[in-house]
């Protein structure tokens, strides 16, 4: 082995960055164990608001090898919603909206309705396609109007105006439309912060107007949609400076440190929580001990040692700020509880309201402060709002400094003239739903509402601040167009779930690999454990998210990379069949396996591509670990295998590759592959054809991924009557109802497409409503809803083209693949007929039974994703067998064979490994299916079925395809690429 010494330091290197990476898992899920324990009381009750106290008190602080705990938790390996609860949100801005508030008045006329009602008809998620059907529709619609009569209002005066060609009128169009989505995705990232949630992930799609929000941990899924649903609140207010709140922070110190002097008096008394009186709603009463300790801080005001005692209780919790005052961000949470309090607010001016800044500052140590700005607000309204905003621009002042620009409307600009009139030498908060973005202080009376804000700004900070104020010019809400919430319960369920389908999994796999390699197994065994150990090191590495299907991936990995070491053994045992020496056989059978290993997994890597660009959710996870599992499996199967083969051979050992059971399994096989063809081909378009027919009498059970709706999962104290529920269901929603046992008799999954039109919050609580009403009619078992998911008509239809094109494009890349590794387009029309007859039998299989199988059988994006990976495993079968084929036409003893029993003998030679990767495959596929839980079973269905057809594609379809078109070339050709027998024996007499 070249560069060996190379490849062992390369898997030291690996090793040590696994273990480094994964030990960032074990810590922060260590100081999650210690918040809970210090916040489950006596009764074994968690108090969220204290365990969250306690993570916050470390946030900042550097807890292991320098790293703070926000670090630590950011570098571990995340589990995915479907492990741990959460919520998952699409946020979609409409186009539609935002053409309506750019054409201003102008949108009423009955063409530009008409035109937005004709573009929307179908649905699109690219911006550009949806402004040219508009585009389309309304020239169709008022064919002598320009576009810019449309347009060119007031405010889009600069940018615009009524001679504009309708090039500029539509580029400025798309410029608006990348722009609302832009804030969109900046206002979005602002409003999650509020939630404290640890490591959401927050993301605009690519290509498309809508923003992915997954926010792990979230139980409040009304809040959620309440707060990331409608447009941004944007605002202008005055702003009180520290020094006219004198008489309110000399309270606040003095009130701070009455409450230090209750906590110290009751520890030093040991008297229970409840004995002292810190009831933050009402006032000590009279003799107690509050009372008493309040008179004694009036009565001592005025002493040197309490004013110090105060302004140290002040500062131990408010840090002094240019603006004001800031508070460390370890301790917001306890210093927002406190100005809430009524008798702190009374201290301060009734219309003055405490608002946190949208960003910290960094205060050294890696310490974060977080600015506490005063703002006024009469009667709970600022100064002016947002929607007078024209427009807003990123520039640069005369020094060449960043600046933003912003010009407002008649009412505008006399607001601002009289708040900025008001306010020279003082600051004016811009605030976004009750986040103070920037503070600038007035310079001077701005009387005609253009106006300039200055600072040590970066450019990107002006390009955000822009985006910011333009927030509130445009009514572009955000609409929730597919949500999906999962239970902690039930996460906790699939965590379980998942953990025994890996174990089981791997076990059976060990074990089978020893059963039948022998010695030789062992081998394999570990280094199939070090893969495992690799490719968690990597997911932690590159911040992957680790979810249930994920799961799955790494089993169903596991599986398929034993096919490397299979084919390596298999390879090595054909050398020594041939009475090589054992060191010359495992050279030579690493040697020869290494095309077959190669090409076989890159047409599963392709799709495994293929399934991460166009897949989300569950299909992504499963993406995410397929491929990383490939590349790892690859490195240990041809490295680590052959490392520890040779250490054997170091130590003068030899071992075994068979035992006494399996020595003579599949071998001297003679089975007529090709003779048989045409009865094969017989069955396939049989099956074909009762499929063909079941799709159009019978039809398909489409998943709410492809034809919208909602889906609950809804489990009951008892066994429940799906066909009873199914009634109450119709009955209270009005609509059709699917009601299907999920996962056990006490447990349903209950699909309807009520008030899916509907994209506000209140329809979405009214749904979950009406499902718990109907539940309750079915008496003495009371439900609850455990997950939820929705998907709404724009979603579904876009989702269903991505899964049509996610499938041909991965028919297309294998077939130029195959075409180029084997220079003839028979292997490649070969492969690519036998996945789509493996395509095809799939989906008959689903239709005919779909409602008579205890588990989904829908077609959604997880049955796709399935399908993508059957597509994978199928043609790394294929090329297996391909690559055989390719070395037995190209060998010399194969000369004076007709093509049919050079294709016969190849085929024969691969059953060793065609039924072992199967076998082991299978076995995983069966345990994901007992032990892997309700949510993946159909995915896990269709995958074993897909492995099964995939097997005997391979051989009975794809190989034969090869033989009738390489036969049908050969006749055309002058000289055959491999001769008959007949032929060889006419050369030698015509030689002789």
């Amino acid at each position: 082995m070249t560069n060996k010494n190379g490849i062992i330091a390369l898997t030291i290197v690996i090793a040590l960055i696994s273990v480094y990476n994964l030990s960032f898992t074990f810590v922060s899920r260590n100081f999650k164990s210690k918040a809970v324990a210090y916040a489950t009381d006596a009764k074994g009750e968690v108090d969220v608001t204290k365990k969250q106290h306690y993570i916050d008190s470390l946030w900042r602080e550097e807890v292991y090898l320098g790293h703070t705990l926000q670090e630590v938790t950011e570098r571990e390996l995340n589990l995915g919603l479907d492990l741990q609860g959460g919520m998952h949100v699409v946020l979609e801005v409409a186009p539609a909206d935002i053409l309506k508030g750019m054409a201003g008045g102008n949108a009423r006329s009955v063409a530009f309705q008409n035109a937005l009602k004709k573009a929307g008809e179908d649905k699109s998620a690219n911006n550009s396609t949806f402004i040219n059907r508009f585009v389309s529709a309304y020239k169709e619609a008022a064919p002598n109007t320009s576009l810019a009569s449309v347009f060119a209002t007031s405010a889009n005066r600069g940018k615009i105006n009524s001679n504009s060609p309708d090039s500029d009128v539509i580029k400025m169009l798309k410029t608006e439309i990348d722009g609302s989505i832009d804030r969109a995705f900046q206002i979005t990232q602002a409003r999650i912060d509020k939630f404290g949630v640890t490591n959401p992930n927050i993301q605009r799609l690519p290509g498309q107007n809508r923003v992915l929000v997954e926010l792990p941990g979230v139980d409040n899924p009304e809040r959620v949609r309440r707060l990331l649903s409608g447009a941004a609140k944007l605002e202008f207010a005055e702003v009180y400076l520290t020094n006219e709140l004198g008489a309110g922070l000399e309270g606040l110190g003095r009130y701070l440190t009455q409450q230090a002097e209750i906590e110290k008096a009751a520890k030093k008394t040991s008297a229970p929580a409840a004995a002292v009186s810190t009831d933050t709603t009402k006032k000590p009463t009279d003799g107690g001990l509050a009372a008493q300790l309040e008179k004694k801080a009036d009565s001592t005001a005025t002493d040197s040692a309490a004013l110090a005692a105060q302004s140290a209780a002040l500062t131990s919790l408010f840090v002094p700020m240019p603006q004001g005052l800031g508070v460390y961000l370890k301790d917001t949470a306890r210093a927002s509880e406190i100005l809430r309090r009524p008798e702190v607010r009374s201290l301060f001016p009734a219309d003055l309201v405490f608002m946190w800044d949208r960003k910290g500052t960094e205060a050294g140590g890696n310490q974060l402060i977080l600015p506490l700005y005063f703002i006024k607000k009469s009667n709970g309204e600022a100064a002016m709002e947002g929607d007078v905003i024209v427009d807003a621009t990123h520039d640069y002042d005369d020094r060449g400094r960043p600046e933003v620009t912003m010009r407002m409307n008649g009412e505008g600009a006399r607001k601002w003239r009289s708040l900025t009139a008001r306010s020279v030498g003082r600051p004016v908060a811009i605030i976004i739903d009750n986040l103070v973005y920037t503070a600038p202080t007035v310079q001077g009376e701005i009387p005609n509402g253009n106006s300039s804000i200055t600072g040590s700004f970066t450019v990107e900070e002006t390009k955000d601040m822009s985006n910011v104020l333009k927030a509130g010019k445009l009514p572009a809400p955000t609409h929730i167009v597919e949500e999906a919430v999962v239970g902690s319960s039930l996460g906790a369920e699939a965590i379980n779930d998942g953990l025994w389908s890996s174990a089981v999994g791997l076990l059976i796999v060990l074990v089978f690999m020893v059963a039948y390699y022998n010695q030789a197994g062992w081998i394999a065994d570990i280094a199939l454990l070090i893969n495992l150990f690799f490719l968690l090191g990597v997911m932690a590495s590159l911040g992957a998210v680790l979810t249930l299907s994920g799961i799955a991936g790494i089993v169903l990995s596991i599986g398929m990379a034993v096919d490397a070491n299979v084919l390596i053994y298999e390879s090595i045992k054909t050398e020594l069949a041939e009475g090589k020496p054992f060191a010359q056989s495992i050279r030579d059978g690493f040697k020869h396996s290494l095309t077959a290993i190669i090409d076989s997994n890159v047409t599963t890597l392709l799709t495994g591509i293929i399934l991460y660009t166009f897949g989300t959710g569950l299909v992504l996870g499963f993406a995410t670990t397929l491929v990383l599992g490939l590349l790892t499996s690859l490195f240990s199967a041809i490295f680590i295998t052959r490392l520890l083969l040779e250490q054997k051979l170091k130590n003068g050992k030899t071992f075994a590759f068979t035992n006494t059971l399996t020595k003579g399994w599949f071998q001297d096989n003679h089975f007529d592959f090709v003779s048989q063809r045409r009865r094969f081909y017989i069955i396939s378009a049989i099956i074909i054809a009762i499929g063909v027919g079941s799709f159009i009498f019978k039809g398909f059970g489409l998943g709410i991924d492809f034809k919208g709706g909602r889906s609950y999962v809804v489990r009951f104290e008892n066994n429940v009557d799906a066909d009873a529920l199914r009634a109450n269901m119709d009955e209270v929603l009005g609509s059709t109802t699917e009601v299907k046992t999920f996962g056990g008799q006490d447990q349903v999954k209950i699909t309807t497409p009520y008030l899916i039109e509907d994209t506000t919050p209140e329809a979405d609580q009214k749904a979950e409503t009406k499902i718990i009403e109907a539940t309750k009619k079915i008496a003495n078992n009371p439900a609850k809803i455990v997950s939820s998911n929705k998907v709404g008509p724009t979603m579904a239809k876009d989702t269903l083209w991505s899964a049509v094109y996610a499938v041909l494009l991965a028919l297309a890349a294998n077939f130029v693949y195959i075409l180029i590794r084997f220079k003839r387009v028979a292997f490649s029309y070969g492969a690519v007929m036998s996945l789509a007859h493996d395509v095809v039998i799939i989906l008959a299989i689903f239709s005919l039974f779909n409602g008579w199988l205890p588990w989904s059988l829908d077609i959604d994006q997880a049955f796709i994703g399935a399908i993508l990976t059957m597509i994978g495993y199928s043609m790394n079968d294929t090329v297996v067998i391909y690559d055989r084929i390719r070395d037995y036409l190209a060998d010399e003893k194969s000369r004076g064979q007709n093509l049919s029993t050079v294709i016969n003998n190849a085929l024969n030679s691969t059953l060793s490994r065609t039924a072992v990767t199967g076998i082991s495959v299978i076995l995983v596929l069966i345990v994901l299916m007992i032990f892997g839980g309700a949510v993946i079973r159909g995915f896990t269905f269709c995958m074993l079925l897909g492995v099964i057809v995939g097997t005997y594609s391979s051989l009975f379809v794809a190989a034969p395809i090869v033989v009738d078109l390489l036969q049908r070339s050969q006749k055309n050709e002058p000289a055959p690429a491999v001769a008959t027998d007949a032929a060889a024996a006419a050369t030698k007499k015509v030689k002789a």
